[in-house]
C-alpha cells in the first residue's frame, strides 16, 4: 500500500512531530514504532493529551539503525542522468529477423506440453 502524502507537505518540517506523524516520518507502521522506537525516544507532552517527538532524535535513531544494519552499496552512484547513457538497443533502431532465443521457447513449449497432457486413467481391479 503506498504511503499517503500528508497535507501541507510542501511546508518546512516542524521540529516536533506528533505521535500520529512520527511513524510515517521514519517509514514504519504505528505498532512497530511503538514496540521498537518509541521506548528509546524522549516524549514531550503538548497540551493536555498530545504527545510529540523531536524530529532530530528520530533522524538520529534512523542513522543509528543504518550504521548497525545496512551494508554499503556495491555500485558507485553515477552523477549523470538516467537517460544520459547511450544504450545499444536504441542505437540500432528497429530491425526484423529471427529470435536467437527460440531454443528456450521450444524447450519451454515442450515442458509445458508434458505437464499439461492428459494422464492415463488408472485401471480398476475387480
Amino acid at each position: 500500500m503506498p504511503l499517503k502524502k500528508p497535507k501541507n507537505f510542501d511546508r518546512p518540517l516542524p521540529r516536533l512531530l506528533r505521535m500520529r506523524d512520527a511513524p510515517f516520518y521514519i517509514g514504519m507502521n504505528k505498532n512497530l514504532f511503538n514496540a521498537e522506537v518509541r521506548p528509546l525516544l524522549t516524549e514531550m507532552t503538548i497540551g493536555d493529551t498530545g504527545i510529540a517527538f523531536d524530529r532530530l532524535e528520530l533522524e538520529a535513531w534512523v542513522d543509528d539503525l543504518k550504521s548497525r544494519s545496512s551494508k554499503p552499496g556495491t555500485r558507485k552512484l553515477e552523477k549523470t542522468s538516467w537517460d544520459a547513457k547511450k544504450h545499444l538497443g536504441s542505437l540500432k533502431g528497429a530491425s526484423s529477423g529471427t529470435s536467437t532465443k527460440s531454443s528456450k521457447v521450444d524447450a519451454f513449449a515442450k515442458a509445458l506440453a508434458q505437464v499439461t497432457k492428459k494422464k492415463p486413467k488408472a485401471s480398476s481391479r475387480t
